[in-house]
């Protein structure tokens, strides 16, 4: 069977004055035009040729023997060539653009921006483009270790676990969502320390220096919201995880760790349901 999206080896069937038809075998009758600018010096009746198969700007199934920068089964990061209101259109290699739809964009993507997608088969049997549903696609056999620096890009969102990262633009990443992310944006490159490797494989990831090193990073942002509760915070490290991090954008460990701090150093004082500035 041809299969839009993927590479195939396939032979030689038939030559013509515009190119060559390939097909699984000689008796097959689904064939697949290779255009003659396409076709490897020197082919013969019968040859295997190794050929991606897509569909041209009239529609029809056609081959190539250029690589294209994503197949089915994968993600990579591709350059917007040209945004329309109907959705953006991807340089991906090939003659023709490849379409990513309004509907799966996540954010508005702009000419020249760099978005991580994966390849699909719609509904029409075209091949498009999506910035969705990349987490299943995404490696898990990464080099990296506990302790590592790595970089990534931001592709998506989520209030129930946190921000997912592609490390390398093809390692499954994440940040959990007790560290604030609001400044990140889909696309962003960024550099964090592996915190964890998962048993499958999938990376833990932090923007957040180590414990030793991070800790007077919070403890002055601790200070900046206590002065913007003019001078009186209305909860303690008591509070729950959730208070926390909508006021603070902090884990409780980190807060009390950076509370714990500013009490040694008697920058504060700490009563019953609030935290106060000396």
């Amino acid at each position: 069977m041809i299969q839009l999206g993927k590479k195939q080896k396939l032979i030689v069937v038939k030559k013509v004055e515009f190119g060559i038809y390939l097909a699984e075998d000689a008796q097959s009758e689904n064939r697949v035009l290779l255009p003659a600018k396409q076709v490897p010096e020197g082919t013969e009746l019968y040859d295997e040729v190794e050929v991606f198969i897509y569909k041209d700007s009239k529609d029809r199934v056609i081959s190539t023997t250029q690589e294209p920068k994503v197949k089915l089964g994968e993600v990579a990061p591709l350059i917007v060539a040209s945004v329309q209101k109907i959705g953006a259109f991807l340089d991906w290699g090939l003659e023709k653009d490849l379409f990513l739809p309004y509907k799966e964009q996540i954010g508005k993507v702009q000419e020249q921006d760099q978005v991580l997608v994966r390849l699909y088969i719609d509904k029409s049997k075209r091949l498009c483009a999506s910035m969705r549903e990349l987490y299943e696609l995404l490696q898990t056999d990464s080099p990296y270790q506990k302790g590592d620096m790595v970089h990534g890009r931001v592709y998506e969102f989520s209030d129930n676990f946190g921000t997912f990262i592609a490390v390398d633009d093809r390692y499954s990443g994440m940040i959990p969502r007790h560290e604030a992310h609001s400044f990140l944006r889909i696309g962003d490159i960024i550099e964090a320390r592996v915190t964890g490797v998962k048993p499958d494989g999938k990376l833990d990831l932090t923007l957040r220096e180590k414990a030793y090193v991070q800790m007077d990073q919070d403890a002055k942002r601790v200070m900046e919201v206590i002065e913007e509760y003019a001078g009186v915070l209305p909860f303690n490290d008591k509070a729950s995880p959730e208070v926390i991090f909508r006021e603070v954008q902090m884990s409780k460990n980190a807060f009390k760790r950076a509370v714990g701090r500013l009490y040694k150093e008697r920058r504060i004082e700490i009563t019953d349901k609030s935290i106060r500035k000396l």
